[in-house]
């Protein structure tokens, strides 16, 4: 049987051709990661040395999944793949090629929160305001500059990034930069630009490397190529230069990350680059009904800068898009649990987990939380602290980082006193300042203190010692035992457990248990089949001195480089919730995207740029394409923003959709009749309460209010208030000054209003 049949036909033509340049555009569920397996299962089918593929990912998660299947499909020979994520695969090349730019192999690779930690610490030792220079806005300026391969020399020699910095009262950055980067070589640390940004310097400076690599890789696979950025791109461009055996996979229509560096002109301009390349185009939708499908195709026509394509489904027709309007916030969270619940009980097979809510920023959680606790539905929120970042564990890696990489500063600088062992921040700021002054790490100064004439005491000096013989003790036996063993050495030893277990906080149960699973991580981790050594050279080269040992600098590397993009398995029973960006990748048969809003979805800093706004575009996109089988949109018509409640107008995407696709009444519908009491029940997917498809006009008192005017307002009149919109009068009563309408507005319900300050203008 042929490996390829079980594909259809456009995305068997996509994975059966062998060599040359090949693109293939992959629509939202046209089972891209399927096609993407296929071929490079094909490729090895074909006699091509699975050693001479390298595919790249943007998830380990999603690279460990391919390859698990890729194995199933030609055996043990795929374990042979280098196939992983831009930062795993660099890493690895970057290990086993470290010395030619002056790094050791056990260079430790700091995370986020190390590198904000470094930075805090260059504006606090340059005396600067950290309210003007803030940590996380010099850390992206940074990062920016990395990803366009700018190192600190070329920041300072820029003029116009200098004249940015000058107007914006920051014309420090590039210092920052430099001593970030001396701080980073010091401490022998690389942060997660620094992978692509020193790759990129290996295979520019040294020839003889990158013809290596490029014999090594003469069929090279990237998938969604339209996420990667100017770095990722010139590598793969360096690294498929020689045989072009290159084949990108993605969605133009799905790139939504240009904040973070990436740039939407690869994967357009992938024929520029590459002229005899072959496109295809995988259109057939496997996800969702056809009223998703068609709908988000009626928002992606309005786009200019596409790759245009015709994605359809032969799967059911499905129900239309419905649209909630709340009067504000809290309103629409309890639409939101309210259809939840409504939706699971018409579907007995639906669960909580079926459902996902999203939203385009983080705070908008909050109401929705509010909603789903008071209905008892339960839920778990993505992109929160996820299980490496969490205290004790970022305290346990910094032990275990500390041995493998005893340079590294900010795991010393973090456990050196935790436990408590006297050594205070005074000593340690002295200790900073001669590894500072002298462009050393804190560790060279320690091993070596006596010879800096510190002014600290015996008994501190002593503690020090202490410290440095334990920790030299663990590094000494890094490659004659496994990363398990030694890793439980360091933390029963280093008195981690014995700290938490001291303490009668009643969470530090729960932060054993933490650590207790993560040394669990590191048992399985040890009794894998599978692993390959860290920055082997074709397997032959390694880097441990005992052959086929699991050590310690093995699991660092693994656990360090999981990405933010490495969710969970889904598989508690609760309702998700999550910005669209975090569900980029995500499917659920029921999904809400709240909040669709002028000024917050699309974004009030992008309606002004056309590409800004293209890209909020492709990210509702990516929002209505998660749906399988039912997709719900709410908006409120207040919101609180900066302490105020404002007026808020229907998002220009919901007026996008083809009414044939979306639920739209009539606004008349949406009254009751004369005398009848309008009731608000829960809602159901079948009777749901919308709003009519309309701009938003924001309208002011009605002009007068005289007693005339007053008077005539009568039963059964339509009419308009500056905050609740239009709605009917049901009933009046009282007399003169005391006269009041009792009036129903559709999004707000039965409201008595004296008709003396209502101000109501007849329609």
């Amino acid at each position: 049987m042929d490996i390829l049949d079980e594909l259809n036909d456009e995305q068997r033509r996509a994975a059966q051709v062998i060599d040359g340049p090949v693109m293939i555009i992959a629509g939202a569920g046209s089972g891209k990661t399927r096609t993407l397996t296929y071929r490079i299962a094909h490729l090895i089918d074909e006699g091509v040395d699975p050693f001479n593929i390298l595919a790249l990912t943007f998830t380990n998660k999603a690279a460990a999944e391919m390859k698990e299947r890729i194995e199933t499909l030609v055996g043990p020979e795929a374990k042979s793949l280098w196939m992983g994520t831009f930062h795993s695969i660099f890493a690895r090349m970057l290990r086993f090629e470290a010395d030619k730019i002056g790094y050791t192999h056990s260079f430790t690779i700091y995370d986020t929160d190390d590198s904000k930690s470094a930075i805090k610490q260059i504006i606090k030792g340059l005396s600067l305001d950290p309210k003007n220079y803030n940590p996380s806005f010099v850390q992206n300026r940074i990062s920016a500059a990395k990803n366009s391969l700018m190192s600190p020399e070329d920041y300072a020699l820029n003029p116009e990034i200098q004249q940015s910095d000058m107007m914006s009262k920051k014309p420090l950055i590039g210092e920052i930069y430099r001593r970030y980067n001396q701080r980073l070589r010091n401490a022998m640390a690389m942060d997660f630009d620094d992978l692509l940004f020193n790759t990129n310097v290996l295979l520019r400076d040294f020839p003889e490397v990158l013809l290596k690599y490029q014999e090594r890789f003469r069929y090279i696979l990237v998938d969604e190529y339209q996420d990667t950025n100017f770095a990722q791109y010139l590598i793969v461009k360096k690294l498929a230069a020689r045989y072009e055996n290159i084949c990108v996979v993605g969605d133009d229509a799905q790139s939504i990350y240009a904040f973070r560096g990436a740039n939407i002109q690869n994967i357009l301009n992938f024929k520029r680059d590459y002229p005899s390349a072959q496109q295809f185009k995988l259109e057939q939708n496997y996800r969702s009904t056809q009223n998703i499908v068609n709908a988000a195709n009626s928002v992606i026509f309005n786009n200019k800068e596409q790759i245009f394509k015709n994605v359809w489904t032969e799967n059911a027709v499905g129900e239309r898009i419905t649209l909630l309007t709340a009067p504000d916030e809290r309103a629409e969270g309890a639409m939101i649990a309210n259809t939840i619940n409504s939706f699971k009980n018409d579907d007995e097979k639906a669960e909580y987990r079926h459902f996902a809510v999203l939203y385009r920023n983080n705070v908008q959680s909050r109401a929705i939380e509010d909603a789903l606790i008071k209905s008892r539905i339960p839920y778990k929120v993505y992109s929160g602290i996820s299980f490496y970042r969490r205290k004790e564990l970022k305290d346990t890696l910094a032990y275990l980082r500390l041995v493998v990489n005893n340079h590294d500063d900010e795991a010393l600088l973090r456990i050196i006193n935790y436990p408590k062992r006297s050594i205070g921040d005074t000593t340690m700021e002295k200790i900073q300042l001669a590894a500072s002054d002298n462009e050393i790490s804190c560790w060279t100064v320690i091993e070596n203190i006596n010879d800096f004439g510190l002014d600290i005491n015996a008994g501190t000096l002593n503690r020090i010692e202490d410290f440095k013989v334990m920790i030299q003790m663990f590094t000494s036996q890094l490659y004659t035992i496994n990363a398990y063993d030694l890793a439980k050495d360091v933390i029963f030893k280093s008195g981690l457990i014995r700290e938490l277990k001291s303490d009668d906080d009643p969470d530090n149960a729960n932060r054993v248990e933490n650590i207790e699973e993560l040394l669990n991580g590191i048992q399985e981790f040890c009794e894998k089949e599978d692993v390959i050594t860290p920055g082997s050279e074709d397997e032959d080269a390694q880097i441990s001195q005992n052959q086929g040992l699991k050590t310690l600098d093995m699991y660092l590397q693994q656990v360090l480089l999981l990405t933010d993009e490495d969710k969970d398995d889904g598989n508690d029973d609760k309702v998700s919730l999550m910005t669209v960006h975090a569900a980029k990748g995500l499917e659920f048969p029921y999904v809400f995207v709240a909040g669709m809003e002028e000024n917050l979805f699309p974004s009030q800093m992008s309606v002004m740029d056309r590409k800004d706004l293209e890209e909020e575009r492709r990210l509702f996109y990516v929002a209505v394409t998660r749906a399988e089988k039912r997709l719900v949109l709410s908006n409120a018509q207040f919101r609180y923003q900066w302490g105020k409640s404002s007026s808020q107008e229907l998002s220009r995407f919901v007026n996008e959709i083809d009414d044939k696709y979306i639920d739209m009444p009539r606004p008349e519908s949406m009254f009751p009749k004369i005398g009848e009491l309008p009731r608000l029940k829960p809602l159901a997917h079948k009777k749901t309460l919308v709003t009519p498809k309309l701009k938003r006009v924001q309208y002011g008192p009605t002009e007068g209010n005289t007693p005339e005017q007053r008077d005539s307002i009568q039963a059964g009149m339509r009419v308009r208030h500056a905050k609740f919109g239009e709605g009917k009068v049901l009933s009046i009563e009282g007399e003169g000054s005391n006269r009041a309408a009792i009036v129903f507005f559709p999004a707000f319900g039965q409201k008595k209003l004296m008709l003396s300050f209502a101000k109501l203008e007849i329609l």
